[in-house]
């Protein structure tokens, strides 16, 4: 099997990974958002940084937190992008567990757009024509959906907003995908530590105190974070950036049908209209994307 083609089955199933979350959240509704991103966290870095041990990577581990340390604007870019990336995490668990998931596909699908954006405001990249009008749609179907809502769609904004901002501030940290999640789940575990050392002081928690499938499953949950984002960097290696961006919206895909035909949520004509509206400016966007790599790889 050629490396392209390893490539893109990694990348698949990391992004099937994540559109299939849901499912796995949905398991834990009887347990407060806030203790499951408590325990997301700790488990997140408790395995993460045994399969490192176990990988014989503990040497590279402290080489990059000793390399992260000497560029101190590094060091706190990622603790910032690891407290973005907990917003984020804390939103889409409490939406999901609230019957929020078409809200939360909409953010994921909203996201690279507004990433495009982010690389004008930040780091003074230029739009092509295309993605303009691209952007222009996306934000049409947003006010379409506060209209129907009648208040901003929070949740999807929060979730697109909390993963633009981390990503702007993971950019230019050149860091593995397992041993960067040790790092930024280091910044927040001893927040997460706490907080469960406060829950289990007021006979709170949940964990240790309702059953042995709830306490698996909020370990599982740490496991599970870890995962796709190895399959993904061993994907992102093999192919090309535009190849991902392709891909990237299987994981939103999954997560409306979902929502809509497994947990019933509504999906008014307003929203149809507004979803069809972002997949238009996605197709405008990667159609833009891919005309340019077609451009350079004739020049």
């Amino acid at each position: 099997m050629s490396e392209m083609k390893k490539g893109i089955i990694f990348a698949l199933f990391a992004y099937l990974f994540w559109g299939s979350f849901p499912l796995f959240w949905k398991m834990l509704t009887h347990v407060p958002s806030t203790e499951i991103l408590a325990a997301r966290i700790v488990f997140a870095f408790i395995f993460t940084t045994l399969f490192i041990v176990v990988r014989g990577q503990s040497k590279q581990l402290w080489q990059d937190v000793v390399a992260l340390w000497q560029n101190q604007r590094a060091f706190w870019q990622l603790c910032a992008a690891s407290v973005f990336i907990s917003a984020n995490w804390f939103t889409y668990i409490w939406a999901v567990n609230n019957n929020q998931i078409v809200q939360t596909s909409l953010g994921y699908y909203i996201n690279p757009i507004l990433s495009i954006l982010f690389g004008v405001i930040f780091f003074k990249e230029k739009l092509a024509p295309l993605q303009k009008v691209a952007t222009g749609i996306a934000f049409l179907a947003v006010v379409l959906l506060a209209l129907y809502y009648r208040e901003m769609p929070w949740i999807a904004l929060v979730l697109a907003f909390s993963f633009g901002i981390y990503g702007v501030l993971k950019k230019g940290i050149k860091l593995d995908a397992t041993r960067g999640l040790v790092i930024e789940t280091f910044f927040i575990v001893p927040l997460a530590v706490g907080y469960y050392a406060y829950l289990f002081s007021q006979q709170e928690a949940v964990f240790l105190h309702y059953d042995a499938k709830t306490d698996v499953l909020l370990m599982l949950g740490g496991i599970l974070t870890a995962i796709p984002l190895i399959l993904f960097a061993a994907g992102a290696q093999r192919i090309p950036l535009y190849t991902i961006g392709f891909i990237q919206y299987v994981s939103p895909t999954i997560t409306l049908l979902l929502g809509i035909f497994l947990y019933n949520e509504p999906f008014a004509n307003a929203q149809l209209a507004a979803f069809s509206l972002v997949w238009l400016a996605i197709a405008l966007f990667l159609f833009s994307v891919y005309s340019e790599v077609k451009k350079r790889r004739v020049l």
